[in-house]
């Protein structure tokens, strides 16, 4: 089910504990364009189709990534594409904006999400594998 681009800023919002929608929105857009470049496929379009319109266009087209980058060189990326942010900040955005991607996605599709990741994605999504 797709969410309604309130309801998924309103999660974002909370989870990052942001003090203005355009914070948000920032956020969920860096991060998106982030993690569109990740993935391909059909696993891609099902992930865009549980997103609002423009933030699902936003993933389906992304930045351009040379190579899939590791969790932390991602938390980088997003800090380098963030005025003011840091790698703490950034980790909180990809956080805020990741888990409530997972939210959407549900079990399985996230679990197709995190095979075309490096390891260690799972923790950014908010839903660490056991060990």
């Amino acid at each position: 089910m797709t969410l309604r681009r309130e309801a998924f800023l309103d999660h974002v919002k909370e989870r990052g504990e942001y003090s203005t929608p355009e914070e948000t929105e920032r956020a969920a857009r860096v991060v998106l364009a982030l993690l569109g470049a990740h993935l391909v496929g059909d696993v891609r379009a099902q992930l865009a189709a549980c997103l609002p319109e423009d933030f699902a266009l936003i993933l389906l087209n992304p930045l351009q990534s040379a190579e899939p980058l590791p969790p932390e060189r991602f938390v980088r990326a997003t800090a380098a594409w963030i005025e003011g942010a840091t790698e703490q900040t950034a980790t909180w955005d990809v956080s805020a904006v990741l888990s409530t991607v997972a939210d959407a996605a549900g079990d399985e599709l996230l679990g197709q999400i995190l095979l075309q990741l490096p390891t260690g994605y799972d923790l950014l999504f908010g839903h660490p594998k056991p060990t």
